[in-house]
């Protein structure tokens, strides 16, 4: 039976149909999203949620040709379980940044001077903030810091110099309050 008399046929609440398009396709599928996945259980379950979805959508189905549909269907389910992991790992990620109520002292500490940091360096002009948060809050190197931002060297490093200085008379004065 064709691929396109098996759709219509599901269409029409065909059970059978639907089995046979399965075991004709699930093989290939499941090959396929575990390339991708690396994952043997999530390449399972991508499959089955394809098919499932076709069952669903069976009545208004208006496909051409079954095997890229299928293709293309799983390939943005791959899509969006890859996503939805970087989205769970970037979470979980920033979630770490945070500081529970029972962190040491120090990692309140390193937290609290990150906040002040941050807030200084609001307080700068763009172009030395820029520089300051690229090359010492982002890690950069300063002469792909000038490059970027299509300045000479030495600006950036004079936008960096301000910034530091800046940066550390203005925490000198908060540390000498706070002590």
């Amino acid at each position: 039976m064709e691929d396109i008399e098996l759709l219509t046929r599901i269409g029409r609440d065909d059970h059978q149909a639907f089995t046979e398009l399965y075991e004709r396709y699930w093989d290939r599928l499941y090959a396929s999203a575990y390339f991708h996945l690396k994952d043997a259980e999530a390449a399972e379950e991508l499959v089955q949620d394809v098919f499932v979805n076709i069952w669903q959508k069976r009545g208004d189905l208006a496909v051409q040709s079954v095997q890229p549909y299928l293709a293309a269907m799983l390939r943005y389910a791959v899509f969006r379980h890859l996503d939805n992991n970087r989205r769970r790992r970037e979470h979980h990620h920033a979630s770490q940044r945070f500081v529970p109520h029972t962190q040491a002292p120090e990692a309140i500490n390193e937290k609290l001077l990150l906040e002040m940091v941050g807030k200084l360096t609001d307080q700068l002009p763009e172009k030395c903030s820029l520089v300051f948060r690229a090359s010492k809050l982002h890690d950069r190197a300063l002469p792909d810091v000038a490059e970027e931002m299509g300045i000479s060297l030495k600006t950036a490093e004079a936008h960096l110099t301000k910034a530091l200085k800046s940066i550390r008379i203005s925490l000198g004065r908060a540390f000498h309050l706070f002590f």
